[in-house]
């Protein structure tokens, strides 16, 4: 590559590195609160918090991919625009043609590394995650075992533990189970035990009281127990379903057998065929952002107010592709057979980016001088 090819790519590069890191650290922390919430609110450690946010770091870096080669592109040729660096190379002969190329290489990079999260790490990261979600959501040692908070584990269902022994013995246990209608059941207990029989767990009253309320009647009935045995399984709401979904298969399970992967995630066949042409598609959509970010900028001239009305023409181009792309979803997975509409928005994308640089290529030709006329 020649001098200026290898200057320009650096300067993107680094500013692409600064862009998706700014861009993804606010995505992480705006999904690692809700997490972090839902999570220790469970009873979960911290280590378990940490594995869920590495988990879900290969979707929001897929998000910000695009929007952060597109802020480099136009941030570096901005400053260089300013800097008059552009108009040097200009007018040495460089068309906008030869200066695009290295924004080119630079889009082709950033689309590889689309293409892996694409196709390899996000799968990977969304199909693991969904399978420690549903570990997790069938832990019911790890929802109850908290002390000091009244938990509600199921609609109707209160827990309470005061103290939780090294030992592994629960002091002074509350439990309310108010699911059956017309009827309310209490129990309390000096100490209890979490005990697994099976594919069940139960709570181990010792030195308790059981109170039955007849709410139609309005007799009470106690009971005095020295130890008691409940079986708490079901008492966790187990709302997750099966775990696989379209977006967990590979590409080559897609391009093999879509229909076969949509009925395996219970899906219709659309769904296959928008998440097998999106992976295909969102790499393109990189290098159209990048293209877009330059051409755009490229036909404006040297001004002292700089090029924020380029700038604004570019963003405008960027939104309404990504407007484009969330319209096309619908219609593919209603209808499979409509996937190329999948394309529409990289291909539109780089269409308006070379007719910006063929706009910008005729802008800067000069003009013939008119002959002047016969005297």
């Amino acid at each position: 590559m020649a001098r200026f090819d290898r200057y320009l790519l650096s300067q993107l590069m680094v500013l692409f590195g600064f862009f998706a890191l700014v861009l993804v650290s606010i995505y992480w922390i705006n999904r690692a609160v809700k997490l972090f919430d839902t999570l220790i609110g469970d009873g979960q450690t911290a280590w378990v918090f940490a594995e869920f946010t590495a988990l879900t770091l290969p979707g929001v870096i897929r998000l910000v991919l695009p929007v952060a080669g597109f802020a480099a592109s136009v941030y570096v040729t901005n400053r260089l625009s300013s800097e008059s660096e552009l108009t040097v190379m200009q007018a040495t002969g460089f068309s906008p043609w030869r200066l695009a190329r290295p924004v080119l290489v630079f889009g082709l990079i950033v689309a590889g590394m689309m293409s892996v999260l694409t196709h390899a790490l996000v799968p990977m990261s969304m199909a693991q995650l969904k399978d420690r979600e549903i570990e997790i959501s069938r832990n019911i040692t790890a929802k109850l075992l908290t002390e000091g908070t009244f938990l509600h584990p199921s609609a109707g269902v209160t827990f309470y533990i005061r103290e939780i022994t090294p030992e592994g013995a629960l002091r002074d246990v509350f439990l309310s189970d108010r699911r059956r209608m017309g009827e309310s059941l209490t129990y309390t207990a000096q100490e209890a035990y979490l005990v697994r029989d099976g594919d069940s767990s139960k709570l181990v009253m010792v030195d308790g009281l059981s109170q039955s309320h007849n709410r139609a009647t309005g007799r009470l009935f106690t009971t005095h127990f020295d130890d008691f045995s409940y079986d708490i399984s079901a008492l966790i709401d187990d709302k997750q379903t099966a775990g696989f979904e379209v977006g967990h298969a590979s590409t080559v399970d897609l391009i093999r057998d879509p229909a076969g992967v949509a009925a395996r995630a219970g899906a219709p066949p659309g769904f296959s065929a928008d998440e097998l042409h999106s992976r295909f598609a969102q790499p393109l959509f990189c290098l159209a952002a990048a293209l877009i970010g330059f051409a755009a900028l490229l036909t404006g001239t040297f001004s002292r107010f700089g090029v924020w009305r380029q700038i604004t023409v570019a963003i405008f181009l960027l939104v309404m592709l990504k407007l484009i792309e969330g319209l096309a979803t619908d219609p593919v997975r209603a209808d499979p057979a409509l996937w190329p509409v999948i394309y529409a928005p990289p291909l539109l994308g780089l269409g308006a980016a070379v007719g910006l640089l063929g706009y910008a290529g005729r802008s800067r030709t000069p003009r013939r001088a008119r002959p002047e006329a016969a005297t």
